[in-house]
């Protein structure tokens, strides 16, 4: 016995109802529930589809669908940093070289000034606002595509939170180490200000890629991914 539309219909509605939000997770477990049932019925032809889908449904455990969603999210995480990488390699290639380059130098010497601290912590309070309202304008954006009940695809939501503003933070927490230490920017010797100049250069090429790169190739990136989303956002 085979799945109705209807019924394919309603094993959606049942994985959001199980907090499965994004669609292509839903796809995949819709698609596992719907082979499952029909071999159920196999066994038990006479067994409705409300209980087959329940008995299906046990087999994921106490915690139901989190295991799956945690997996995906996972794969879907090292899918995104590897994306990131890609366009950040570009940074190191010709005519950009010469870009990271003039920022490596002007962090090489905005360091070496005193009371420099001061400096890299207004930049950090500019980085956080921009990337805070970036999140805020995405997930916006999500909420009325929820509200319209429009498909959302998992790394659709990874490029629009931006990783949740994980540049930024990463500059604060770096500030902060130094701050603990309790040594003044400028008092430091040449080797760590290489370092440091190398790591703030590289930061800003992820906040740059992963805030603005990334959400411009937003479309080209979903349909690499899925190729069912030119499909799915046409219906």
């Amino acid at each position: 016995m085979k799945l109705t539309e209807n019924q394919i219909d309603e094993l959606y509605k049942f994985t959001r109802e199980h907090y499965v939000y994004f669609y292509d997770v839903q796809s995949e477990l819709v698609d596992h529930l719907a082979n499952d049932i029909e071999e159920i019925w196999v066994d038990k032809p006479k067994l409705s589809f409300e209980d087959a889908r329940d008995t299906s449904f046990k087999k994921f455990g106490i915690f139901g669908f989190m295991d799956v969603i945690d997996a995906k999210q996972k794969a879907m995480n090292k899918r995104y940093w590897k994306i990131i990488l890609r366009f950040a390699k570009e940074w190191f290639t010709v005519p950009k070289i010469v870009i990271t380059i003039s920022v490596f130098f002007i962090f090489f010497m905005l360091l070496q000034i005193q009371y420099s601290e001061y400096i890299f912590l207004a930049t950090l309070l500019i980085l956080i606002t921009l990337e805070m309202r970036i999140v805020y304008f995405v997930r916006k954006q999500h909420k009325k595509k929820e509200a319209k009940k429009e498909k959302i695809f998992l790394l659709e939501s990874m490029i629009g939170d931006t990783k949740n503003g994980f540049t930024g933070f990463t500059f604060v927490n770096l500030f902060n180490t130094f701050n603990l230490t309790g040594s003044d920017f400028s008092s430091l010797n040449m080797y760590w200000v290489l370092i440091i100049s190398v790591v703030l250069t590289l930061l800003c090429i992820l906040f740059y890629v992963s805030n603005y790169i990334i959400p411009q190739k937003a479309e080209e990136l979903l349909h690499e991914t899925y190729p069912e989303y030119k499909l799915v956002n046409n219906l």
